[in-house]
């Protein structure tokens, strides 16, 4: 079914909402699951609960690790003393843990043997641990080496209150595992790294950076393999550091990794041991519903985006309200990117104090996103021009044969923009099939490529039932110079193909997205906003003339939050926007041509676009034959 929709269809507002009772707080909001999965791992004190946090930047994740690490740091029972201490084998430092507090105090008892006040089995009996009564038998005197009484203590838990937490957001070698003093004894020349300061606490990281240096990463990995290791064993040999190997402090400590979910899936291929040392791996979410708890749990947010913002009022926020539903392209969804949010309000509060106002108003968030857009135009407006010109050659009237205007979002840094593109198909007799002309050239992505792939079994699925498909097919983008990828334009591909098969002219005053299956489902796109507006741009430029539209999948209905001045042309019927739940029903609309359906013999009506597509393809695969 075809369906032409009304300005009400594709209005978004929270106006008339008050927002007076929420009260300002920085609670991560719409991430209950990927919370819950958080403090799981952070809970959990046993070797391979580290945890990879992925989620877009901008969604809270490093906020809500310390919230969550806030509700449990103060439990330091497991908080211990660790010190390198003298060993025969001088390349290889022993360690010794000792209770919270207690290493000073072991030194304080070296130091009485040292003097003559204590006596080694004195020392020997008030401690507990055989591995501190066996370093001190394996003392040699202290006229023989003095420094075997001196403890390098690396770990001083002494004034602790709480578990210790790290933060590398640009993590080193020496920062991170830390590095041997040069002429020093052994073992009172280790400086430990934060991975060792951390050990009882927590360790947070950016995996973007750790991960892309390789070197950094393997000695990463071999920290984390030797600490459980040493937690299980008394023989495991330790990373070699300017000529000492020390021994790995045998306490755990929680890694937790903040990356984005292309930097976990990469690490998934590369690394087999991966999810052994990183069983926790929550995911925050980009969107989340719409619902009461949410709306609140935003507003709450931006009312303590900054103290030096104007107070906004309820028109404000429902403004800002309808933005971060357009960010997550989903009427009954918003972001949960709330520091994007944070800084459309802070653009606002600039605006207002501009005017001359006491408090935010929806007219100054308005005009916020306005100046953003306006900004990051430049290149839009350069092609809007170049199609009013005359350079970019594309039709906004009429009809032709094989093409189609298909829509695209280009990407400018942290903005994007849609655009209208010539898609052209050329046929002619031949057995090649589908020929991507991007592909040859080097400018189609593998996605775009599959999407390629699509239409050549649609065909042979839909009309090639009875004959073989033969032919040649050119699809090209026309003027365009950069990469193109994703699957948005398969649909407008797919027409622009049965229009050069069955010769059938198809209106140029209609731009197409859509994806689809081969079996001619329609599936949804993103980034329709943008392409709508990029089109009614286009179109405005060169003058509205009444007829001009989109088609769109009626899948992607939900995510349509226009401007006003769309709104406002919808209105006066100056632009259009038809939802389709199937191929054919786009067809009919570009070409005025009914599909048609197969009778009894399988033939489609004399007339129908579809009887003109098979045909034409019979015709292609006769010529084939003669030419062969």
């Amino acid at each position: 079914m075809i369906r032409e929709l009304e300005a009400g269809d594709i209005s978004l507002s929270y106006r008339g909402r008050s927002f007076s009772n929420i009260v300002p707080g920085m609670a991560i909001t719409g991430q209950e699951r990927a919370i819950g999965l958080l403090r799981l791992g952070l809970e959990t004190d046993r070797a391979g609960y580290n945890i990879f946090l992925s989620g877009d930047d901008g969604s809270g994740r490093l906020n809500a690790i310390l919230e969550e690490i806030g509700k449990i740091e103060n439990d330091t029972s497991g908080l211990k003393d660790a010190a390198y201490a003298y060993s025969p084998d001088n390349e290889r430092p022993r360690v010794l843990i000792f209770p919270k507090g207690k290493a000073k105090a072991f030194q304080h008892d070296l130091d009485g043997i040292m003097e003559g006040r204590m006596t080694r089995e004195e020392v020997s009996a008030a401690w507990e641990d055989p591995a501190i009564i066996q370093f001190i038998a394996s003392l040699p005197s202290p006229e023989e080496y003095p420094d075997a009484y001196k403890l390098g203590i690396v770990l001083d838990r002494t004034l602790d209150r709480k578990r210790p937490t790290i933060i590398e957001m640009h993590p080193s070698h020496r920062s991170l595992f830390g590095m041997v003093s040069e002429g020093s004894t052994p073992h009172l020349s280790i400086k430990i790294g934060s991975y060792q300061r951390a050990a009882g606490g927590f360790l947070i990281l950016n995996a973007e950076e750790i991960s892309s240096d390789e070197t950094l990463w393997k000695t990463f990995r071999r920290y984390i393999e030797m600490t459980v290791r040493a937690l299980t064993s008394d023989s495991v040999m330790g990373e070699m550091m300017g000529g000492v190997r020390p021994s790995p402090i045998p306490l755990l400590t929680k890694v937790i990794l903040i990356g984005n979910e292309g930097t976990f899936d990469r690490l998934m291929e590369k690394d087999p041991k991966f999810t052994r040392y990183f069983r926790i791996a929550p995911e925050f979410d980009y969107t989340m519903p719409a619902d009461e708890k949410n709306i609140a749990g935003t507003i709450s947010y931006l009312k303590s985006a900054g103290h030096s913002l104007l107070a906004a009022d309820d028109s404000a926020y429902a403004e800002i309200l309808r933005y971060s539903s357009w960010l997550a392209e989903d009427r009954n969804k918003l972001t949960t990117e709330l520091s994007l949010l944070g800084d459309l309000l802070e653009e606002a509060s600039r605006t207002a104090r501009l005017e001359g106002k006491d408090a935010i108003q929806d007219s100054d968030v308005r005009r916020a996103i306005e100046l953003r857009s306006w900004y990051a135009s430049l290149a839009e407006d350069r092609i809007n021009e170049e199609i009013k010109s005359g350079e970019m050659v594309i039709s906004l009237s009429g009809k032709k044969i094989g093409i189609v205007n298909g829509l695209a979002v280009m990407d400018r840094g942290t903005s994007s923009f849609g655009t209208p593109a010539v898609i052209s198909v050329a046929v002619a007799p031949g057995n090649e099939g589908i020929v991507n002309i991007e592909h040859e050239a080097g400018l189609s992505g593998g996605i775009h490529d599959k999407g390629l792939l699509i239409l050549e079994g649609y065909l042979r699925n839909r009309y090639a039932r009875t004959f073989p498909l033969s032919l040649y097919a050119g699809i090209c983008f026309e003027q365009s110079y950069a990469e193109v990828d994703g699957d948005s334009a398969s649909l407008a591909e797919l027409y622009a193909l049965l229009s050069a098969i069955g010769g059938i002219p198809i209106r140029q005053d209609i731009a197409v997205t859509g994806s689809m299956s081969q079996t001619g489902t329609l599936l949804p796109v993103g980034g329709i906003n943008e392409k709508i507006e990029g089109f009614f741009n286009a179109c405005s430029t060169a003058g509205l003339t009444g007829s001009q539209g989109v088609i769109i999948p009626e899948v992607n209905r939900s995510a349509l939050i226009l401007s006003e001045r769309i709104e406002e042309a919808i209105n006066k019927k100056l632009f259009h926007i038809w939802t389709i739940s199937g191929i054919d029903e786009g067809m009919t609309l570009l070409t005025g041509l009914e599909s048609g359906e197969r009778d009894r013999k399988g033939i489609f009506p004399t007339g129908s676009f579809s009887r003109k597509v098979e045909d034409g393809l019979r015709n292609l695969w006769h010529c084939s034959q003669d030419k062969g």
